[in-house]
């Protein structure tokens, strides 16, 4: 069993810049990370790799910089990785970025299950798994909160619904895309890190996709466009009441009706 983990490294801090001209975050010279969700996605896979073998690897797309994230996946117990690296790439939203993937993926191969975070930190549209697997043509399952069983051509799952939890059967290949509820995940193991040290990172450019049309990656094929990105202002205003409990509750009433919160 083949098993592709998506991945994606975005900013450990809230203090980011924007390009005023495309919208895009810079994120040149700022702490970064992996994911979160990743990690629950990574968790996942390496629970099937213990109970069937299975290989994994992962994918991510970003700059050069971003192949620390695939080294931290080594140390939870990845066998190999690839980072989708290009120029060409930057400034995708989440139709160009899905597509990108689906392309890096097929160029791979077929792997039987691909597994994603639910969403990203930095963007938390949570639409680029259904829409890689769209790109792929091959059937998705959202909001997956637990793995029931892994058969040998198909994958039960349970997946948390907006006002019910079912259980679904997915033939291979699929692809999934994971909750936190899925599993904690592991730490990195130090005996990987240094296992791993130095392994071979391959990167992928446009000339290695079988489309190379422009036009489909990154802000070329980006449908839509950041109109304005601003960080939320701090509101620090404060008002201190005194009184028997029934003014209090009074005013709390009457506040709550002004704000129109109720």
């Amino acid at each position: 069993m083949e098993i592709i983990v998506c991945i994606k490294q975005v900013p450990g801090t809230s203090e980011v810049e924007v390009d005023p001209e495309t919208g895009v975050l810079k994120r040149e010279g700022i702490d970064s990370k992996m994911n979160p969700y990743d990690l629950y996605a990574l968790e996942t896979a390496m629970r099937i790799k213990e109970e069937t073998g299975a290989k994994v690897g992962v994918i991510s797309m970003g700059p050069p910089q971003a192949s620390v994230i695939i080294e931290e996946a080594f140390m939870m117990g990845a066998d190999q990785g690839i980072l989708l690296s290009d120029r060409k790439f930057a400034g995708a939203d989440v139709l160009a970025t899905s597509y990108t993937i689906s392309q890096g993926i097929k160029a791979l191969g077929n792997p039987d299950i691909i597994i994603c975070g639910k969403q990203t930190t930095d963007g938390d549209t949570a639409q680029v798994g259904p829409e890689v697997a769209e790109f792929i043509g091959i059937p998705h399952i959202a909001n997956v909160r637990q793995i029931v069983e892994v058969k040998d051509k198909s994958i039960v799952v349970e997946m948390d619904m907006a006002h019910t939890v079912e259980i679904a059967e997915m033939q291979y290949p699929c692809l999934i895309t994971v909750e936190k509820e899925v599993g904690q995940p592991r730490l990195p193991s130090f005996r990987l890190k240094l296992a791993t040290k130095g392994r071979n990172i391959p990167m992928m450019s446009l000339n290695d996709f079988k489309d190379k049309d422009e036009n489909n990656y990154g802000l070329n094929g980006s449908p839509t466009r950041v109109l304005r990105i601003f960080s939320p202002e701090a509101n620090t205003d404060r008002e201190t009441w005194r009184g028997s409990s029934d003014e209090l509750a009074q005013k709390l009433a009457r506040k709550l009706q002004e704000l129109k919160f109720v």
